[in-house]
């Protein structure tokens, strides 16, 4: 009850059903396109990194157009990535509000970042035990899955911490034109009515997610780093 009053009385012009269904909706864009950003940043960084010079699948020109992709699609502001996936984006989910209309630009604006993450773990692993692998006469599906993966899986959880941070703010820039999310609250509720507290109880949870995501990655860091 005294939360009730004390909630009341300092955040009176919060909307909590809103506030509670916006960050439903910034949960669900971040862990979903986390998910898939994991999925294709792994398949682009082996990729990268395979098919580079003195690597299991050379291939200059595989390595110069999926290099190419990764450099781009990381490079362009996400703001700007939304608007020039707006065709394709209505193509796919049939509409350019709500947070599922936000997961093609969230995951093909992550995926590449994280890309390079997955690339540059994959370089810091000591050439010593992957040429001891192909002596051993393990296969490359074998050097793939039970060398490489697991001795970079340290810096690859580190790298998608990072990472899903970088998602949440995705997310409310993604809220700006109409994706939904604390972003959209903050911006439409916030800003635009001149309701500096709901903009700051927004910011707030934001952060709350962040440091969550931040705790969660170091923990299991901690746990998988055997240094």
């Amino acid at each position: 009850m005294l939360n009730t009053i004390l909630a009341s009385a300092v955040f009176g012009d919060v909307n909590w059903a809103n506030m509670w269904e916006a960050t439903v909706e910034t949960l669900y864009m971040s862990l979903v396109a986390l998910i898939f950003t994991f999925f294709f940043g792994i398949i682009l960084g082996l990729l990268l990194y395979l098919t580079d010079k003195k690597q299991i699948w050379e291939n200059k020109a595989a390595h110069f157009i999926i290099g190419a992709y990764v450099n781009i699609f990381r490079s362009i502001p996400f703001i700007i990535l939304i608007v020039l996936l707006v065709p394709f984006t209505r193509t796919l989910v049939g509409t350019m509000l709500g947070p599922s209309a936000a997961l093609p630009a969230l995951i093909i604006g992550a995926a590449p970042f994280y890309a390079r993450m997955v690339e540059i773990a994959l370089r810091e692993i000591d050439k010593g035990v992957i040429e001891a692998s192909k002596a051993m006469g393990a296969s490359n599906g074998q050097i793939i899955s039970k060398v490489l993966l697991p001795e970079s899986m340290p810096a690859l959880v580190s790298g998608i911490t990072v990472t899903a941070i970088a998602l949440v703010s995705y997310t409310a820039m993604a809220g700006v034109i109409g994706a939904g999310g604390l972003g959209d609250l903050a911006f439409r509720d916030g800003f635009q009515r001149n309701n500096p507290e709901i903009t700051f109880t927004a910011t707030v949870i934001v952060l709350i997610i962040v440091f969550i995501l931040q705790f969660i990655g170091d923990m299991v860091t901690n746990r998988l780093d055997k240094r």
